[in-house]
């Protein structure tokens, strides 16, 4: 597992370096969607981690969000997001990160995320904790929503479908001390390690948006489901993730017709 972790870091480290040296030069933007974007960048930042992932590992399979690498018959699953934040990118707005993450048979085993703009490199590996840039890391003490700063995001789909997020918005802005949404889900969930927020939700969010940030909130001593608290699945639309105490009161909220 340390093997894999360190090329976990290594690819985020570069991959991160892509993106600064790339920031403010001209960039080529395509279209996945109405307001989906891709850009250069997303793509080399994603070949340079592919590339060393499969040097090094070149059995394993790579699920990767542009689509690099390839899949393979093997226990190990390399869950890629080489830039995410490509909005905030395109704009140059100064947050946006890789996340990856290693399955194996299913689970969750090893997460990195790197945001190169605050430096920060944030690792976990399954039953050892969570670290940023080589410091343990823990949730935060909140206790009740009410004093909690929570984030939250709206997934590319919002304008084509009714489960996009504005009724849960609507209830939990008015029950909490203060509601964040910056775009960029796994450095959201790294932020609920830190204790930053207390809090996240999202819906329609992809395997590659939430697999390490998943991990690395669990190993900081945080909890994530779904919105009925059910075992989380990396592969399922919905997450919740908190620093547990507020985890039962957030149900009760999203769940509550408003």
């Amino acid at each position: 597992m340390k093997d894999f972790l360190k090329i976990a870091e290594q690819a985020c480290r570069e991959s991160g370096q892509i993106q600064i040296q790339n920031l403010n030069q001209e960039r080529q933007i395509e279209y996945k969607g109405a307001i989906n974007l891709v850009t250069n960048v997303d793509k080399a930042c994603e070949k340079a981690i592919v590339d060393l992932i499969q040097g090094n590992f070149p059995d394993h399979d790579i699920l990767a969000e542009e689509g690099g690498g390839k899949r393979k018959d093997s226990p190990y699953k390399w869950i890629i997001d080489p830039l995410d934040g490509t909005t905030n990118y395109a704009h140059r707005y100064p947050l946006f990160c890789t996340s990856i993450a290693l399955e194996s048979q299913g689970e969750i085993v090893i997460a990195a995320v790197y945001e190169p703009n605050r430096q920060e490199m944030f690792l976990a590996e399954k039953g050892a904790g969570a670290t940023c840039n080589g410091k343990k890391i823990s949730v935060s003490s909140a206790s009740t929503v009410n004093e909690s700063m929570l984030a939250t995001g709206f997934a590319y789909n919002i304008r084509e479908t009714e489960d996009n997020n504005l009724n849960h918005f609507k209830k939990l802005v008015l029950s909490a001390q203060a509601l964040r949404r910056d775009g960029v889900a796994a450095a959201d969930l790294c932020d609920v390690a830190m204790g930053r927020f207390d809090g996240f939700w999202e819906l329609n969010l992809f395997p590659w948006d939430v697999a390490a940030g998943f991990l690395i909130v669990e190993e900081a001593g945080g909890r994530v489901t779904d919105f009925r608290g059910s075992k989380f699945e990396v592969y399922s639309k919905q997450i919740l993730a908190t620093n547990d105490h507020i985890h039962d009161e957030m149900i009760e909220i999203l769940m509550r017709e408003f």
